[in-house]
């Protein structure tokens, strides 16, 4: 018979990436994840069967290219650690990659759902490195809010789908640096990301820099 260790502890670990690790896969940022507890000596529960794997779950994963200050990766521990954050974050900072920061670490209930379930929605930052008049960025954001349906067709494994992308889009508005801040929806009820917003927006073409700072979620 087979021993399946339990989880005897779960963290929440909430994570930044900027420079280089923003064009790295979610993939590979578990796998990153996965060196960097290894390394700092955390009992990581692992899987059974043939290919263990660690038991780590990111939180919506993040298109390629963009960078953020609140990314979640969920952890399970066969063994309880003394959680003193500073001392921890500093432990795991020591064997991270550049780019990769710690912003929070919390010790969550053993039976809380995960993250991936909860999250409904993320706000974005989008910050334009070419000239980009501000009176023209606001007549962008009026014209697609007027607009009732945005519809867009998608081919998934050969197979044709329609989808309308305005109840995607929750708000729109421009910050004191002329930023455009997105509002989009992700997760169960569909998942719109920045570079679909630009293109729709007509905005695409100009240089800029997307930054994801907030996610909502429900509550547990």
């Amino acid at each position: 018979m087979t021993h399946i260790s339990p989880v005897a502890q779960r963290l929440r670990i909430t994570f930044g990436k900027s420079g280089p690790l923003k064009y790295t896969s979610s993939l590979d940022v578990a796998k990153i994840w996965e060196r960097v507890l290894r390394r700092a000596g955390l009992p990581i529960l692992y899987t059974q069967g043939f290919n263990t794997r660690p038991r780590l779950q990111l939180a919506m994963p993040l298109p390629l290219g963009i960078t953020s200050e609140c990314e979640i990766l969920d952890i399970a521990l066969r063994e309880t650690i003394d959680l003193r954050t500073e001392e921890l974050a500093r432990c795991l900072l020591q064997v991270a990659p550049a780019g990769l920061s710690i912003h929070r670490i919390q010790d969550i209930d053993l039976r809380e759902s995960t993250m991936q379930s909860r999250i409904t929605s993320a706000e974005y930052r989008v910050s334009f490195l070419d000239a980009l008049d501000p009176a023209l960025l606001d007549r962008r954001i009026d014209d697609i809010l007027e607009r009732e349906t945005i519809v867009v067709e998608r081919i998934r494994k050969r197979r044709r789908s329609v989808m309308d992308l305005r109840p995607l889009i929750i708000d729109l508005r421009v910050d004191r640096n002329s930023d455009l801040i997105a509002h989009l929806s992700v997760g169960d009820r569909g998942n719109l990301r920045p570079d679909q917003l630009l293109e729709q927006m007509g905005l695409a073409d100009y240089h800029h820099v997307v930054h994801r700072y907030k996610l909502h979620m429900l509550p547990d």
